[in-house]
């Protein structure tokens, strides 16, 4: 944890326990052509915002309350709790629920809002029999468990259901929706409007379609598909596809918390040139998780042409030695990052407007470099078609400090509205989930910055003059951080303004100019 000042110590965090939840792959027979329901996400929304998903949920107290008391409804099902899930959110979410007879049907206005206002309104509606499930059919056709980066972490079933042909259409329940359209896909359309960067589509609904579409002969044969599937549900270790051409691992390391793991990219296509970015490899654990995709890579017939480090902190640089254990590739990095490399390998130095190009396939890909100096001196991102690969600017995760050691509050700034101005689909960040809402994340964090460098303007212009008193007016609102991180945020911002001439310090002391 380089960026944290002397004197700091700060308890790694617990990766988060999964708890069970339950999502529904719904399709409909559509003029003899299979498709499949997904909604998008509100942007507003805390997680996952503007992505395409299925419907559903955490499993919650009401579910397994609901479970026990109607222990004839879905008998013989292991999975029964979770299925009782899906329906409460299926009804909640779209407003479609089983009619009883193994169809499905709309539910009336009244019950609709009965069971949105109150998680209970679901229970009480089996109870009154205005929602019935007898023939309601279902099957499990992956489970996935979510990466140890997020906060809050899911068991998640992936259950498929078939409404046929009987017309039910999704609706947004009153008050307020995590959703904002519903769009049924064919899905080959669905991979390839993904793989054209139209549209965001988390990890997991990624592999589940690439599983369908290997099963299936173009939109043709999905049920039968959804069978095979079901068979032998897929579990374990999926591949996380987080854009087109980029991949995630996860690396164990001693990072800031909250976040517990560093994101090591594989940019460019199987069967292609491939550059690993920040394998920040420093145990046996990290070495382990690298060796296993190294391998996947060389079994795809790819070759690792370079292995890319954004910048110089630990929690990016691995054991450059551990590494060369699995795979040999030359560096490319900034000459300040070079610099802490002190192993005798082949380097690239990288900078400004640079391009780095991987062969595919059938065709190519192009990344090209831009400096963002502000959290680290040297810290580059790379920017392609699928997003850009945005180091340690932002996460979703936490926070970014800015060292007042050698960070540049000022270059920092610039660097976001850099980023910002070049309208990326995707951040893939050096820490925490991707970040489908690139604008309004930046803007939020841009904004947050300057919000603070004008609160330590405004302490020092009225009167506050000892660094201490000066914190002490600027994070009066925010009480949870911890002060010494306090302390050097707001040098960091002091150094800024004493640097655009705001402030000047004489002796120990600031004055406003």
């Amino acid at each position: 944890m380089d960026e944290i000042p002397a004197g700091v110590s700060i308890s790694p965090s617990e990766v988060a326990t999964p708890r069970p939840s339950s999502s529904v792959m719904i399709s409909r027979l559509n003029h003899k052509s299979y498709e499949i329901l997904l909604g998008h996400r509100v942007s507003e929304l805390p997680s996952f915002p503007d992505i395409w998903s299925f419907p559903g949920g955490g499993v919650s107290w009401v579910d397994k309350k609901n479970a026990e008391l109607h222990p004839r409804l879905l008998s013989g099902r292991k999975e029964r709790t979770q299925i009782f899930t899906l329906l409460r959110e299926m009804a909640e979410e779209l407003g479609i629920s089983p009619d009883g007879k193994g169809g499905f049907l709309e539910l009336d206005a009244e019950t609709r809002e009965d069971v949105c206002l109150d998680k209970q309104g679901w229970g009480e509606a089996l109870e009154s029999e205005k929602i019935v499930i007898d023939g309601f059919d279902c099957e499990v056709i992956t489970e996935r468990v979510t990466p140890p980066q997020a906060p809050y972490r899911f068991h998640n079933l992936f259950f498929h259901t078939h409404i046929g042909d009987s017309g039910v259409i999704p609706s947004f329940p009153p008050g307020r929706s995590e959703f904002d359209e519903f769009r049924w896909w064919a899905p080959s359309t669905l991979i390839s409007s993904w793989e054209r960067n139209e549209i965001r589509l988390p990890p997991p609904i990624i592999t589940i379609l690439r599983d369908l579409l290997n099963e299936m002969k173009e939109d043709e044969g999905l049920l039968e598909a959804c069978r095979v599937l079901a068979s032998n549900p897929p579990s374990g270790t999926h591949r996380y596809e987080y854009g087109p051409g980029v991949e995630c691992i996860l690396i164990p390391t001693e990072t800031l918390p909250p976040a517990t793991h560093t994101n090591c990219y594989i940019l460019g296509e199987r069967g292609g040139q491939r550059v690993v970015i920040d394998p920040a490899v420093r145990d046996r654990r990290g070495l382990e998780i690298l060796s296993d995709k190294v391998d996947e890579i060389k079994s795809d017939r790819s070759k690792i042409v370079a292995t890319i480090f954004t910048h110089k902190h630990k929690d990016h640089i691995g054991d450059i030695g551990m590494i060369s254990e699995i795979y040999d590739a030359p560096i490319w990095a900034t000459e300040e990052t070079l610099s802490e490399i002190v192993e005798d390998v082949p380097v690239r130095f990288l900078s400004e407007g640079e391009v780095v190009t991987l062969d595919c396939p059938d065709g190519s890909i192009e990344w090209r470099v831009i400096e963002t100096p502000g959290h680290c001196p040297g810290q580059i991102c790379l920017v392609g078609d699928a997003g850009i690969v945005s180091a340690d600017n932002c996460t979703s995760v936490g926070t970014i400090l800015i060292p007042s050691s050698d960070g540049d509050m000022g270059s920092y700034i610039l660097g976001l509205e850099k980023l910002r101005s070049l309208d990326p689909n995707v951040l893939f960040p050096g820490h925490g989930p991707l970040i489908p809402n690139p604008k309004r994340v930046l803007t939020e964090y841009i904004d947050h910055r300057r919000e603070r460098q004008e609160k330590v303007l405004q302490a020092i212009i009225s009167g506050a003059k000892s660094i201490d008193q000066i914190t002490k007016i600027a994070y009066s609102e925010d009480k949870g951080v911890h002060p010494l991180l306090a302390r050097d945020q707001t040098l960091s911002h002091i150094k800024e303004l004493v640097s655009s001439e705001k402030v000047r310090k004489v002796g120990e002391r600031y004055e406003s100019i």
